[in-house]
């Protein structure tokens, strides 16, 4: 039997924050594949569509590289969000967010096998979305919680590391907030979805 690499071992410092706690980790520069787009993720087809087409190719890459020797689990949904207006992100006007949809990938998936996944992917899907790439994403220096509870009263704990740890702590915002989906929504009930909340940061 193949080795299968388990990311939730491997990334364990990166996707198991504690709970209720912020911490500081440097994050490696990781493989993504990524969807720009832009809407409430809630009711926007376009995020429908990023998903799908995200989840669709991790999948296709996966199986070929098992078929090759090399087997893994595929990682979970994560996201950046953002907005021109920063206001508008902060009062929930989410018809205003900027997003990238992205699923990590190992780092032996290359160029040649995400063209040939994406080949597969068209046969299923039809033309993918515009921005649909393989990306590099080197974060760095970060601070991460474990938010429990659903995504809409993540806001206290957002502004808490906003508001209060970074001045704090001599740090200041140096990306977008990330956040991954380490439960699976169509399987977990809201109060119970495990979701990392990340913010890049730079010491003043």
């Amino acid at each position: 039997m193949m080795d299968k690499l388990d990311f939730k071992k491997t990334m364990k410092p990166y996707w198991q924050p504690p709970v209720g706690q912020f911490v500081v980790v440097e994050v490696p520069r990781l493989n993504f594949i990524k969807v720009d787009g832009k809407g409430d993720p809630n009711t926007a087809v376009e995020y429908g569509t990023a998903v799908q087409w995200l989840y669709t190719m991790s999948y296709t890459l996966k199986f070929t590289s098992k078929s090759d020797g090399r087997d893994y689990g595929v990682a979970p949904l994560e996201g950046l969000w953002w907005a021109e207006d920063m206001s508008s992100f902060g009062s929930g006007n989410k018809d205003d967010w900027l997003w990238t949809a992205m699923i990590m990938q190992p780092d032996w998936i290359d160029a040649a096998m995400f063209a040939k996944a994406l080949d597969k992917a068209k046969g299923k899907l039809g033309a993918p979305p515009p921005s649909l790439r393989l990306e590099a994403f080197d974060e760095g220096l970060s601070v991460q919680t474990m938010h429990v509870g659903p995504y809409s009263a993540e806001a206290p704990t957002i502004a808490k590391l906003h508001g209060e740890f970074l001045p704090a702590n001599g740090l200041v915002e140096n990306g977008h907030h990330h956040e991954i989906y380490i439960s699976d929504p169509g399987r977990t009930a809201p109060e119970k979805l495990k979701t990392v909340i990340r913010q890049p940061v730079r010491r003043r």
